[in-house]
């Protein structure tokens, strides 16, 4: 005879999903607090190989007579936050594997690791001068992009409205940064060789105007000490000089002699601007990690408070009448959802019922203050992926089909966002 009885689950009732709903939240915030020591690694790491990348340049366009102590030092330098960018990933490896917020994030960490396992023989050729000072500046900044692409994609997974923001300012600083460091390797090309031809000066046009919509979303959506720090940088009397020298560039055919010691000036005030922007990558960095641990701490604490709640409830009896609970999702015109609390106490399902409201108040406010940070990113996502429609069906570089998207929504009066979706759409139908 089997007396074995069949033992039936406790069955989770709404206070059990409310505290996972919190503890999920406290969850997310925890990540992120370990996302910020990555973010910081991948920002130094970025900023070495920028400085790594000048130094070569320069190297290659004096034919190897000099910066050559200084592309050494500087690639010693460079591998040194390698390495503490993959100490920094593996800390956070189970993290990231064992419960995938992302698959796209994931798939671009893959994307930078591969990149750096290059690194090597770039360096290599670079000292045998086997390749060009162009193509080096083309190969440092494809492992550039790949590290920033981290960020971006790790903004893109934020759920916090505070830590989003924040993720947008930095990846768009990160960019407007890099975008900097392609003008001065554009700009030394030009003012060593003496003059700037129509390709050279339409590139640093492109390159300018590119800085300046970076720059401009991340004042957006920096913190007010970052933002005085840009500020300043903007101010500084460098930017003059800088802008001055940008003119001499862009008059093509104008100054067919240009003094070539030029170049040195033009690599000094450059490579000051970058550096003053790396203290406003650091800035924000370190305003990111102060915002995770302080909400951090703040979600920690409402879930002990709403755990304590719950279990303070009483739940001995059922109430003498059945109680009707309504749940506004918290969205405009939303008739909300009835739950029965028939077979719970009155007083229970009255608490229940208030928590469930504050919870929902809170997300939907989250989910709000959320979107405009999550349009910026879905903003850029959509104008590359329209860049690369057009450099696909016209047969153009990127800084073509850059000019002539922004070409199209001069001449349609419209955001570039707008016309980017617009050709996007317009590419699915045609398939």
């Amino acid at each position: 005879m089997n007396t074995k009885r069949n033992t039936v689950p406790e069955i989770p009732g709404a206070g059990d999903y409310l505290i996972a709903s919190k503890t999920c939240e406290l969850m997310s915030l925890q990540y992120f607090l370990q996302m910020g020591r990555l973010v910081q690694c991948i920002s130094s790491l970025v900023h070495g190989l920028q400085r790594e990348r000048g130094a070569s340049n320069v190297f290659l366009g004096s034919s190897g007579k000099k910066f050559q102590e200084e592309r050494k030092s500087l690639a010693v330098e460079s591998d040194r936050l390698k390495r503490e960018f993959e100490l920094a990933l593996a800390e956070i490896h189970e993290e990231l594997t064992g419960h995938p917020v992302s698959s796209r994030l994931l798939n671009q960490i893959a994307s930078a690791l591969h990149g750096l396992e290059g690194l090597g023989e770039l360096r290599r050729c670079v000292v045998a001068r086997k390749v060009t000072a162009e193509s080096a500046t083309e190969d440092y900044s494809s492992l550039i992009h790949n590290l920033i692409a981290v960020v971006f994609e790790a903004a893109d997974t934020a759920v916090d409205p505070t830590i989003a923001g924040l993720l947008v300012a930095m990846v768009h600083l990160m960019n407007g940064k890099e975008l900097c460091g392609q003008e001065r390797a554009v700009g030394s090309a030009g003012f060593s060789s003496g003059a700037f031809d129509r390709a050279l000066s339409e590139r640093m046009a492109h390159l300018i105007e590119a800085q300046e919509r970076c720059f401009e979303v991340f004042a957006g959506f920096a913190d007010a000490d970052s933002l005085s720090l840009w500020q300043k940088v903007s101010s500084h009397e460098r930017e003059g000089e800088i802008e001055r020298m940008r003119r001499l560039a862009s008059s093509v055919g104008r100054f067919k002699d240009l003094d070539p010691e030029l170049a040195d000036q033009w690599f000094k005030l450059m490579t000051e601007r970058i550096d003053a922007l790396k203290q406003i990558e650091d800035s924000v960095e370190g305003c990111f990690h102060t915002r995770c641990i302080e909400r951090f701490a703040a979600a920690k604490k409402s879930l002990a408070h709403q755990e304590t709640l719950v279990a303070s409830l009483d739940t001995g009896g059922a109430a003498s009448q059945p109680l009707l609970v309504l749940c506004n999702s918290g969205s405009e015109g939303s008739t909300g959802e009835a739950f029965s609390s028939e077979g719970m106490g009155q007083q229970f399902g009255r608490s229940i019922f208030e928590l469930v409201q504050e919870q929902t108040r809170s997300l939907q406010k989250m989910t709000d203050e959320l979107q405009s940070a999550k349009e910026a990113l879905e903003d850029r996502k959509t104008q590359e992926k329209a860049v690369l429609l057009l450099m696909k069906h016209r047969k153009i570089s990127n800084d073509e089909a850059h000019r002539l998207l922004r070409k199209l929504a001069m001449d349609q009066g419209r955001k570039l966002p707008e016309v980017a979706r617009s050709l996007i759409s317009m590419a699915d139908v045609l398939k």
